[in-house]
């Protein structure tokens, strides 16, 4: 039996733009008064990093992870890339 193929995926889960943000928006508040000037916007996401053995059909595998448990399709977009 030969190395087992492991990749590492890089994903990311973001509101979509049409959803309104709250921590994004106290974030946003708070940064001028930390001497942060200039910012317009500011959202909030998640970044989750996962380890898949055997990467045989990895795109398939990693959408239907992102759409059934690691993302609300309703409410949030994901991007990922392979390490």
């Amino acid at each position: 039996m030969g190395p087992v193929s492991v990749a590492r995926v890089h994903i990311d889960v973001m509101l979509k733009d049409e959803i309104l943000d709250p921590q994004g928006q106290a974030i946003e508040r708070a940064l001028p008064s930390l001497g942060f000037t200039g910012v317009r916007e500011v959202r909030v996401g998640k970044h989750i990093v996962v380890d898949i053995d055997d990467a045989d059909d990895l795109d398939r595998r990693v959408e239907a992870m992102a759409d059934r448990l690691l993302a609300n399709p309703v409410i949030e977009r994901f991007s990922y890339r392979v390490e």
